[in-house]
């Protein structure tokens, strides 16, 4: 018998290491398994909604392509005629540019306000959030067609209670130094979807801790420094990541609003093109790629300028999420 008895018990026969590699490798092969089945749906989609367009346009912009004939290859001829011989591109990275510094900053900072305000509220405090939440529901097309029409220099109500008054309404979405603007208004109009997020993040904060500044002696400002502003770090930092990438994808509200303003329902470019209007002081990088890629069927120069998009947009990214670090709750009271 090879079991041995220590302090009265029966001690059981060492097991050696290598007897129950064989069960705890299946046993683990089967979990690999199990999640990577869970898994596959997400894997799945991922390659082919975004992997394999993404290589695909990276080989298309070396090409010259039309989608009625095979692509040809001419190298780097679409990334030689983007920098130095397209002025368009220009002026559609500049109003992007302007979305992505003066679009992102201004919503965030207004949803920011009104969770706060909300926040307070203590009567009607539901009817409130539904009012200011509710324009987010809108689809994007009704909605600037709405604005346009209320901002209508003839006939729209806003420059019609400016003539009331007697003073002189401004062309808005005509006007080319103030059609952004215009849609800054409306950006700003339909913040619900980031106001209800801050919301929940300020409802989340400690109560506590806004007590214990209180005793400390801290005024509003202080107690949003200190307080407020260290526990929804995470909070801004989503809100910002997500808005850039949506100000530099912005497609929809610019083209519905050139269109709309123009008196004309065509996007695209040619007779009778609305795109950019006006005077393309509406022109985003999205329109021009698919003026370029299905309007143009200039498929290899769209990819190219849609590979310049993804890398710029990864920059911005990168150089964002390296940021979060100096806004961390130890910094941020600091």
């Amino acid at each position: 018998m090879t079991a041995s008895t220590v302090s009265g018990r029966i001690a059981s026969p060492a097991i050696r290491p290598g007897s129950v590699r064989p069960g705890l490798r299946r046993s683990q092969r089967r979990r690999l398994l199990t999640a990577y089945a869970m898994l596959a749906p997400a894997l799945l989609g991922l390659g082919i909604f975004f992997v394999f367009p993404l290589i695909a346009s990276v080989i298309f912009s070396f090409t010259r392509y039309d989608l009625l004939s095979d692509p040809e290859w001419i190298g780097l001829r679409n990334y030689e005629y983007l920098f130095t011989k397209d002025p368009k591109v220009w002026i559609a990275a500049a109003n992007t540019l302007w979305f992505v510094v003066i679009l992102v900053p201004v919503r965030i900072v207004t949803s920011l306000l009104v969770a706060m305000l909300l926040v307070r509220a203590r009567q009607a405090s539901g009817f409130w959030r539904t009012a200011f939440y509710l324009p987010a529901l809108v689809p994007p097309v009704a909605s600037v067609v709405a604005f346009v029409f209320l901002f209508n220099p003839g006939t729209g109500p806003v420059n019609t209670i400016i003539r009331f008054f007697g003073g002189h309404g401004p062309l808005w979405f005509n006007d080319p130094a103030l059609s952004k603007p215009s849609l800054l208004l409306l950006g700003v109009w339909v913040l619900g979807d980031i106001m209800i997020i801050f919301l929940a993040a300020l409802l989340d904060v400690p109560r506590e801790q806004y007590e214990a500044a209180e005793l400390d002696g801290a005024n509003g400002a202080q107690r949003f420094r200190f307080v407020t502003l260290p526990n929804i770090v995470p909070v801004l930092v989503f809100a910002l990541v997500t808005g850039v990438i949506a100000a530099l994808q912005y497609f929809t509200e610019a083209a519905v609003a050139s269109s709309v303003a123009s008196g004309k329902a065509t996007v695209g470019e040619g007779a009778g093109s609305t795109i950019g209007y006006p005077d393309d002081s509406l022109l985003t990088f999205t329109q021009w790629i698919y003026v370029r890629g299905f309007s143009n069927f200039q498929l290899g120069y769209a990819s190219a300028l849609a590979v310049l998009l993804f890398v710029v947009a990864a920059l911005f990214l990168v150089l964002l999420l390296r940021r979060v670090n100096a806004f961390t709750p130890e910094e941020a009271q600091g």
